[in-house]
């Protein structure tokens, strides 16, 4: 291959890369703001957490069944198909959610907005998966030796999004009201719809069929990292997604914009931690590759961070103050795991099952959230924020004693980290 011909496949490596990740920024603004609408949004208009945790109830299903089917689906049409029909569903989501009607019945409102969700939470899934398992095939060759930096910044970008979604949407609702906000957001999903058509086709797709029956065969290491990534996302979503902002407007009487502004603060510090954990594991592991022992000191390590905010906030130490700062120890940490995961599921992983292996894994993450979205509201309307993170580390402890079962990567994925070390 002539130096030409290499640079002009970098070049549009690199293209690729930035439409993928476009798309993918563009869905994550839309999804932080559309969760945060629809929490303070119903909140505000007398619902319970309970009935709060219900609403996102099918977005999360849903989930579960998109990342099941959406790899298997992407092997046989293609990243790009599954991608884009992602960003599209979402679009019809938030057009749906728009004409929402508030003399509505409670239960045909809840059943809607429901529905509305469903769509969202495969188009959330449809997209994610998309969007990690196309980062293994559209990265240079000439950058595969730092795969885990290339995930951590599409990884570690989007969280810090995800956090300006919730401000946006905040902000938005405050503005603009419910129904306007999700017209503007749609309208812009709709730009990014159109840059589809600059990405190849065929990304993704294998050659020969794979069998229905294929989706349940795995390997031994991404089980283990799918069940631990299982109960990982549990236990943050459990205190995070319902329990938190309510206990922040009800209990602690923040505004739309203290709430939605705080917990945008938190997730885009998370994903800025996220985005730096391969520079900051280079020096802690002297630029070696995350291993198994990696992960284990990191779950081990979020275990005490939920118990120790429970207990503080049981001792009746300063609420705001124990929130605030525990808040940041538990995003801290939590980034760790979250990106090392993220890196590991890639490191088990041969490119021509990358979309298989990805969705399987993200089915598990699913599978948390729904668990954790549910129980945020039941345990909270019984037990309150207290109850919740103890419950989260429970689940923390389970993912950590899981974790003990995972073997190190193979030994390619560590010569390429070493080879990258000091780019």
């Amino acid at each position: 291959m002539t130096t030409s011909t290499t640079a002009t496949t970098s070049s549009a490596s690199i293209k690729n890369y930035a439409l993928v990740t476009l798309a993918y920024w563009g869905f994550t603004l839309t999804d932080g703001a559309l969760r945060m609408l629809v929490l303070l949004y119903f909140n505000d208009i007398g619902y319970q957490p309970l009935q709060i945790a219900f609403l996102f109830l099918f977005y999360e299903i849903f989930g579960i069944v998109t990342n099941f089917l959406g790899g298997w689906i992407g092997s046989q049409l293609g990243l790009k198909v599954t991608l884009y029909s992602g960003i599209a569903l979402q679009v019809f989501a938030l057009l749906m959610l728009s004409y929402l009607d508030d003399s509505w019945p409670q239960w045909v409102a809840v059943g809607y907005v429901m529905v509305s969700q469903a769509f969202s939470g495969i188009a959330k899934d449809l997209t994610k998966m998309s969007s990690k398992s196309a980062i293994r095939l559209v990265v240079p060759q000439d950058a595969q030796s730092s795969l885990f930096r290339w995930v951590a910044v599409l990884t570690g970008s989007k969280n810090a999004l995800k956090g300006v979604g919730f401000f946006l949407g905040a902000a938005l609702l405050s503005g603009l009201g419910f129904s306007p906000s999700l017209w503007v957001m749609a309208i812009a999903l709709l730009l990014i719809l159109i840059t589809g058509i600059m990405l190849p086709k065929g990304m993704g797709k294998i050659k020969k069929k794979v069998k229905f029956s294929q989706l349940f065969s795995k390997s031994r290491e991404i089980n283990i990292l799918s069940a631990a990534r299982f109960f990982l996302f549990g236990s943050r979503d459990v205190w995070f997604v319902v329990g938190l902002p309510v206990f922040l407007r009800s209990q602690l009487n923040w505004s739309f914009y203290q709430a939605g502004g705080f917990l945008a603060c938190w997730v885009m510090g998370y994903g800025t931690i996220q985005f730096l954990a391969p520079l900051l594991l280079q020096k802690l592991n002297h630029n070696n590759p995350p291993q198994a022992k990696t992960i284990q000191f990191w779950t081990g390590l979020l275990t005490a961070v939920p118990a120790g905010i429970a207990l503080a906030l049981q001792l009746q130490a300063p609420t705001d103050v124990t929130i605030v700062a525990g808040l940041l120890l538990f995003g801290i940490v939590f980034a760790f795991n979250s990106a090392v995961h993220s890196y590991l599921v890639l490191a088990f992983t041969d490119d021509d099952k990358v979309a298989l292996n990805v969705g399987f894994y993200y089915m598990a993450n699913s599978g948390g959230r729904l668990i954790g979205t549910v129980f945020s509201g039941l345990i909270f309307q019984f037990y309150g924020l207290v109850g919740c993170l103890w419950m989260a580390c429970f689940l923390v402890l389970a993912a950590w004693f899981i974790s003990l079962q995972l073997p190190d990567p193979p030994r390619a994925e560590v010569v390429h980290w070493r080879a990258g070390g000091d780019d």
